[in-house]
């Protein structure tokens, strides 16, 4: 009996302690993030802990995390530095936190996201519920064939250069909490390990491109640098934005000069600025639009808006203006192709091959062939080129012979024509 009554004693304990703590995050609020962080994915953080180690000592991890949120003594680790590669050889910097900070910045982002999203405009598509890249692609394909002109802009180094004190005060127009803002403010204030390993302390701006809260806070900085500045100052145009990637849509040149040059003082005053080599002003050429001597393509989500000649019925043809697979993003595809080196992995037969490449053809299809599903036939062609050397290295009776590989990959496409995800389509062999 006395064990009981010690036993129940320290559960009211508990219960008691719970209902105490200074900040109102519950461990339901822990759970729900740290569901969503694992369905996500991710690397390991500067503490080497991968989400797969994490689980195994989950019940643990979560505890020790709601105890620091809730109680207020929850202090941001260090985010990891790496760098991703970018079209042309060029790197992108990402920040890695750990898992526990990502679980953490879950709990907050999903705490705070409903309000900020009361305010954003709707045309901005990026890293946004219920809006996504295929939405802002048509919303663009849509304005290039009522506007003239293109302002193609791009913010040089975004993430590296968002002011703490601007994004601290648009947040506390909305925010109240203190809590909030002082567990947001710690984020922004966390150092960074580089890859050299030595440590990058905060000068007061940037926010790590990686960091689970960090779209949500790029979206607010840009809705009051940018959104709501173009509505008040330019009313006339019309903006897409998918996060730091911005297209606005301009009836005239002077129209787009006027703005591009208040835009680019809007942005130094903000602690940004226009690249000055890849923002342009383009004209939309079309039937009907007859002018020369300005640009006549940009890029935007992976795809190139460019004069594209239409056929018609009765055989003859008309100029639109619209948009396609970009050569970009052709080239980082052929890349990963070239990468994966299968045509040299001849111990593995063609079933293997099909499920390697599968996963990988289904997103380029789902992502690239819904706006534009004749653009990825480029792409097929080289894949198929790469899985004909794959069989002249697999198959040596066919001794080097390009015709006898093609006959019997041929062959395969007629026999199982599902085999592989673009067959079901129709890109056969040709």
């Amino acid at each position: 009996m006395q064990f009981l009554f010690k036993n129940n004693l320290e559960v009211l304990r508990m219960i008691f302690k719970e209902q105490t703590k200074s900040v109102p995050i519950t461990k339901e609020m822990v759970w729900e993030s740290y569901k969503r962080v694992k369905s996500k994915g991710g690397s390991a953080g500067i503490d080497q802990q991968s989400l797969s180690e994490f689980d195994r000592v989950r019940s643990k991890e979560l505890y020790k995390l709601w105890n620091r949120l809730a109680s207020g003594s929850y202090f941001a680790p260090a985010i990891k530095r790496v760098t991703i590669p970018k079209a042309g050889g060029k790197t992108r910097p990402l920040g890695v936190p750990t898992v526990s900070d990502r679980i953490a910045q879950q709990v907050v982002k999903t705490y705070v996201e409903p309000r900020l999203e009361s305010v954003f405009v709707d045309n901005s598509y990026g890293y946004r519920p219920n809006k996504n890249a295929h939405s802002a692609i048509e919303k663009v394909q849509q304005n290039v064939r009522k506007f003239s002109w293109v302002i193609d802009l791009d913010i040089q180094e975004f993430f590296e250069n968002v002011r703490h004190e601007l994004l601290m005060k648009a947040l506390e127009r909305h925010v109240s909490e203190k809590w909030v803002l002082m567990y947001i403010k710690r984020w922004l204030e966390a150092p960074v390990l580089l890859e050299d390993g030595t440590v990058k302390v905060s000068t007061g701006k940037g926010t790590p491109q990686g960091g689970v809260i960090s779209p949500l806070l790029a979206n607010l900085y840009m809705h009051y640098c940018v959104d709501r500045w173009l509505e008040k100052f330019h009313p006339s145009v019309i903006m897409v934005r998918y996060a730091d990637d911005l297209i606005i849509h301009c009836s005239s040149y002077q129209e787009a000069v006027g703005t591009l040059t208040n835009l680019k003082d809007r942005l130094e005053k903000c602690g940004l600025r226009a690249h000055p080599e890849k923002t342009k002003i383009v004209y939309c050429k079309k039937e009907g639009r007859n002018l020369n001597d300005h640009p006549v393509q940009f890029d935007f989500l992976g795809f190139s808006f460019q004069p594209m000649r239409n056929k018609l019925r009765n055989g003859g043809s008309f100029l639109q203006f619209d948009c396609k697979m970009s050569r970009k993003s052709k080239v980082r595809i052929n890349g990963e192709l070239r990468k994966l080196n299968f045509h040299n992995k001849t111990q593995r037969g063609i079933q293997d091959l099909a499920i390697t490449l599968n996963p990988k053809i289904r997103g380029w299809v789902n992502y690239y062939g819904k706006i534009s599903r004749r653009s990825l036939k480029p792409v097929f062609y080289y894949l198929h080129h790469r899985m004909i050397r794959w069989i002249l290295n697999k198959y040596k009776s066919f001794k080097g012979s390009k015709v006898k590989a093609v006959k019997w990959l041929r062959q395969v496409t007629v026999s199982y024509p599902n085999l592989f995800y673009h067959w079901e389509l129709g890109y056969k062999l040709v």
